[in-house]
């Protein structure tokens, strides 16, 4: 899957009030800002190239905005820091990179997963899945596992900005729909939201040319 389709395949998830940028290839060295060089310096040569290219994808997102993109070391359990006014989030695997992004008057929060379309290995399912997920999930595409697994990681990039609270796999139920949707049922205390307890978030999914994409747009009231 090339840059163009990957963007459209994540466009298709989101509002049209996210903005979303990808790419497969390294981003420039020279277009990581002093502290965010220093910060994975040390990193091996896969994450420098992963961490250098979503913020390369964030940077073009956040110009459709029209913001400019300031430093982004990564905060509390490895979050991303956004500039003001903005909610957004990163994603890469098997060579993909990809940031959304949305003003906050817009959207609470958003999280956004690619994955390899594969199964997941033997023995992750029973790791990630409570029982009733696993029931859900024997009647769909064997692939549907590794939607459940990338669900839930942008489940947890949307929770966390509200909470900065780990999720466990455990303290929400996903719900796999076969129509490319899926309810994310929070089995913790969820989020206050413009005055309103977030216990429910609904997302989407989709899978093309080799990849599992999730998405997750939480709208203001």
């Amino acid at each position: 899957m090339g840059q163009p389709l990957l963007e459209d395949l994540l466009r298709d998830l989101l509002p049209a009030t996210v903005r979303v940028a990808a790419t497969r290839g390294d981003a420039p060295a020279h277009e990581l800002l002093p502290a965010e060089a220093a910060h994975i310096a040390r990193a091996v040569d896969s994450r420098r190239a992963d961490f250098a290219a979503v913020r390369h994808c964030a940077r073009v997102a956040l110009a459709e905005l029209g913001i400019e993109r300031g430093p982004m070391v990564p905060g509390r359990q490895g979050a991303p820091v956004w500039p003001t006014g903005v909610v957004g989030s990163l994603t890469h695997a098997a060579g993909l990179r990809a940031a959304a992004v949305a003003r906050d008057g817009d959207i609470a929060s958003l999280g956004i997963d690619v994955e390899a379309a594969a199964p997941l290995p033997d023995g992750v399912l029973d790791v990630i899945a409570l029982p009733q997920e696993k029931d859900c999930l024997r009647r769909l595409d064997p692939l549907c596992g590794r939607v459940l697994f990338s669900a839930k990681e942008a489940l947890y990039k949307t929770w966390f900005p509200l909470t900065l609270r780990w999720l466990d796999f455990e303290d929400a139920e996903v719900r796999v729909a076969s129509d490319g949707g899926f309810t994310a049922r929070l089995l913790v205390e969820g989020p206050t939201v413009d005055g309103r307890r977030i216990q429910t978030l609904t997302g989407r999914w989709a899978i093309a040319d080799g990849i599992v994409a999730t998405a997750i747009a939480l709208p203001r009231r």
